[in-house]
């Protein structure tokens, strides 16, 4: 199986090969970039399978860019990583709602980031089980990695891909923050149970257009619950 191949989008130069060289002793191919345009440039040049995207950078934020990723469908299933050093609960919610599949705050150790990396990469990829599964008007196709509503496809992330999949998988229960982590995430990971709303949310907004957005259920004191009974 060939190497994953990581894009790092990072003005700072020392950080850049700091990361790079971790990235290259851990197997992984590497593509480097300094600034968004020329992230797009290496994007188009040759796909990479996750990015680290730093949220200061001189030509846009790295927010603004993973926003424009995620908004451009050639683009919005590649894994992101936010690297900061904005380190305030409202920044790391913002760049998770802005499109980012994780967050790390500067300085960071090179093994919790690799632990980061391939938790996001396990995420992303497609999981086993059934090929197709349907409920209600929903049709989640595993082997396409697909989502629709009769004719219309849903576009997902990555994230919010496997999060439909578990629910569609497990209607009907209701499953706490921490139980989400463990079963969606892996219990071998570093998100903060905060992070489970957000990825909902997103999710919710991508079924909102065909009105499946009611199926995914808050119950309030205790977690979630996928459903098409009345809450």
């Amino acid at each position: 199986m060939s190497a994953k191949r990581i894009l790092i989008v990072e003005d700072e130069k020392p950080i850049r090969d700091m990361v790079a060289f971790g990235l290259r002793r851990a197997g992984y191919e590497v593509a480097e970039a300094e600034d968004c345009r020329e992230a797009r440039a290496r994007i188009a040049d040759q796909r990479p399978d996750l990015m680290l995207v730093d949220w200061m950078l001189p030509d846009m934020s790295g927010l603004e860019l993973t926003r424009t990723l995620k908004r451009d469908r050639d683009c919005e299933d590649i894994p992101i990583i936010m690297l900061t050093a904005r380190a305030e609960e409202q920044d790391k919610v913002g760049g998770l709602e802005g499109g980012a599949d994780d967050y790390m705050t500067k300085p960071f150790s090179p093994r919790e980031l690799l632990a980061r990396i391939q938790a996001v990469l396990r995420r992303a990829a497609p999981g086993g089980g059934e090929d197709v599964i349907e409920f209600d008007r929903l049709r989640l196709d595993d082997s396409s990695h697909r989502v629709s509503c009769g004719e219309e496809e849903i576009a997902l992330g990555p994230t919010e891909y496997r999060l439909l999949h578990f629910f569609m998988t497990h209607t009907e229960r209701v499953f706490t923050r921490g139980q989400l982590l463990d079963r969606v995430w892996g219990g071998n990971t570093y998100v903060e149970e905060r992070t489970v709303d957000v990825h909902i949310r997103r999710l919710r907004k991508a079924l909102e257009p065909s009105g499946l957005d009611r199926l995914v259920q808050t119950v309030r004191g205790s977690g979630y619950r996928f459903s098409n009974r009345d809450a």
